[in-house]
């Protein structure tokens, strides 16, 4: 007889933020909170990003270059109860897509830990969790992880994924 797989209990502590355009950050943020039991937060501004990518792009450039903070739909209830926020955002122009910078920007995190995760389109994670550390300074930034945005479908980086919460001390 088979049993069904048993599913992780929610961890009351642990809750993974995440912006995506495309959905693979948005992938790597459920497979986070599935092997963690934290729970799942999508970070949205206020005004979608363009359709188009080109267009996307010209944007998150002009407003990185200008430190713009864009307004966010909602923000995560309870931030405080959380002692570890997993952190994830695509790469944009080498940093935090402008909406991730906005949710962290001003917030109390003394005492946290902050795990950051990104996707890319082949510059890797640069200085993403510099400037998690930056935004964050009272916070504890541990080692990021970075998946190639097209493979983040693929098993390889799941088990890639698994071997890092592993290596962090977030799972068994």
């Amino acid at each position: 007889m088979l049993l069904p797989k048993r599913r992780k209990l929610q961890n009351p502590h642990i809750l993974v933020a995440y912006f995506s355009r495309s959905g693979n950050t948005r992938r790597l943020a459920e497979v986070i909170c599935r092997q963690t039991g934290g729970r799942l937060f999508e970070i949205q501004p206020q005004n979608s990003y363009p359709a188009s990518y080109e267009k996307t792009v010209v944007q998150a450039r002009e407003e990185i270059q200008k430190g713009f903070l864009p307004a966010l739909l909602k923000q995560a209830e309870g931030f405080d109860q959380y002692k570890t926020v997993f952190i994830g955002s695509p790469n944009w122009w080498g940093t935090l897509a402008p909406p991730v910078a906005s949710f962290l920007a001003g917030r109390a995190a003394a005492g946290k830990i902050l795990v950051p995760f990104c996707t890319h389109g082949g510059s890797g994670g640069e200085e993403i969790g510099g400037e998690i550390a930056r935004l964050c300074p009272q916070a504890r930034v541990l080692s990021a992880f970075e998946a190639y945005g097209p493979r983040v479908k693929t098993g390889a980086v799941k088990k890639q994924l698994g071997k890092w919460l592993r290596r962090i001390g977030m799972v068994r």
